[in-house]
């Protein structure tokens, strides 16, 4: 009887024995229960490349990162400048010396067409277009001397959240949990809540490059069922439970053949994590057990579409910080126009901008307070630069990478703080620079992760997400 060959081409090589293997072939497969326990478990779950910090004390287990896709205007939300109004309708080049711009089509200065009022027991001057944020300011982390190297969207997107101005890096939120772990064992650690705008450069500002690929961020809607197919295809648990053994056996031995590889290593895990959230999704976007109340102080009642979409946003991200998420980022809502990108139109454009972002964000804040969770959960507010303080062309501002503003909240800053400042036009920075390396040398820092030592071989050298570069600014850490 002939013998079926499955490898005829007689160069097969088994896979040498992995620990794994070696636990479910020996002692009876009580090591596999003990292994398969410690799976169940996050932390544990990532093959050991995962939770090697943290490092220090940790200050913040969770971040909120809301980005203000588009960049906007530092001189009018939290850095006024009153000798724009002075100067107003000025030609810029005879007052001070102009960089080259984006699209090179200056006018003259500009004043903001916002006032600007002391808020709090910090007296800290907020614009009026973000009336709700103001009543926020006591608990605000305020630097007003961030710059970027980057003055186009794309480069500069890539730039704040990976800490590279190329494409392929892994985003913030990888590095997070690939330090970290993640503490949620039925939903990702890195999710994105898409309010309706991904940022110029697309998903790769999520993704894991070379991390491992299970670090990605993942990608949720603020309404339905957040991800697309969550729902059970299969009619019955035991329908389900059989078609994932089967997928598991051919993994193995796929696996055995091939040996581990991250790809499908991450896939296992992508199977097992997704059917953890086929329960759990559900119950975190669904908001019908919050109070009245309490939706209607984020704004899910607002006659403005882009604030109730914003609002759902908010209150999911703090649902899922009560769920362990480690890293979640919530992308701008479109309010029918451009984004925080006002080459012209600014009055209108940042109007409808902060209408749609003011409301929620206080009510997250004072949410997060009220619970006892914000001074674990660091809150960021950024986008990727700011503008300049003189017009593009007649009311427009265009981009500005030497001097913007950047707000911290809760997770172990100083509230009711400003550091760094601008010139007196708001143009550029010129006390305590703080670069991108130093803004994600903090937020890891107040994570309890050394920057410097959370490192990934790849490429011949240890990459990390500061690069060689990045100063912990503990001049805004209480």
């Amino acid at each position: 009887m002939t013998h079926f060959n499955p490898f005829p081409c007689q160069r097969y090589q088994s896979a040498p024995t992995t620990r794994r293997d070696m636990l479910r072939r020996c002692g009876s497969g009580f090591g596999a229960v003990a292994l398969a326990a410690l799976g169940s478990d996050r932390a544990f779950a990532d093959g050991g490349l995962a939770g090697h910090g943290p490092h220090h004390q940790v200050r913040a287990k969770n971040v909120i990162f809301l980005y203000m896709d588009g960049g906007p205007s530092q001189v009018d939300t939290f850095d006024p400048k009153p000798l724009l109004e002075k100067f107003n309708g000025k030609d810029p080049s005879q007052l001070f010396d102009v960089e080259p711009t984006q699209f090179n089509n200056n006018g003259t200065v500009l004043a903001s067409p916002w006032k600007f009022k002391q808020y709090g027991e910090s007296g800290i001057p907020v614009s009026d277009l973000f009336p709700h944020v103001a009543t926020c300011v006591d608990e605000l982390a305020l630097i007003r001397s961030m710059v970027s190297e980057f003055p186009e969207h794309t480069f500069a997107n890539y730039f704040l959240h990976t800490g590279s101005g190329l494409q392929g890096r892994p985003s913030m939120g990888a590095w997070a949990n690939y330090g970290l772990g993640s503490e949620c064992k039925d939903l990702p650690g890195f999710v994105v809540i898409n309010g309706g705008l991904i940022p110029p450069g697309g998903l790769d500002c999520f993704g894991s490059g070379f991390l491992p690929a299970s670090y990605q961020g993942s990608v949720f809607k603020p309404s339905g069922t957040g991800v697309a197919n969550i729902s059970r295809n299969e009619p019955t648990d035991e329908d389900q439970r059989r078609k994932l053994q089967l997928i598991n056996q051919l993994d193995g031995l796929a696996t055995e053949q091939f040996g581990n590889h991250d790809s499908l290593e991450s896939a296992i895990r992508n199977y097992e994590l997704a059917y953890a959230m086929q329960m759990a999704v559900p119950e975190v976007m669904s908001l019908t057990d919050e109070p009245k109340h309490l939706k209607k102080m984020y704004g899910m009642e607002s006659k403005y579409g882009p604030t109730r979409t914003y609002a759902a946003q908010c209150l999911i991200a703090r649902r899922m910080i009560e769920k362990g998420v480690r890293f979640i980022e919530l992308t701008c809502p479109a309010v029918g126009g451009d984004r925080w990108d006002q080459h012209g139109g600014l009055k209108q454009g940042h109007e409808n901008n902060a209408r749609a972002v003011d409301q929620p964000i206080a009510a997250l804040l004072k949410d997060l307070r009220q619970r006892g969770l914000l001074d674990e959960t660091l809150v960021v507010w950024a986008g990727e630069f700011g503008r300049t303080p003189f017009a593009q062309g007649a009311d427009g501002r265009d981009h500005n990478q030497f001097g913007f503003t950047v707000w911290m909240a809760g997770g172990g800053v100083k509230p009711g703080s400003i550091y760094g400042a601008t010139d007196e036009w708001g143009y550029k920075a010129i006390e305590n620079r703080v670069e991108i390396h130093d803004l994600h040398a903090t937020m890891l820092h107040l994570m309890g992760v050394d920057h410097t030592r959370s490192t990934f071989r790849f490429g011949g050298r240890d990459m990390r997400l500061t690069d060689v570069k990045g100063h912990v600014v503990n001049d805004i850490i209480a």
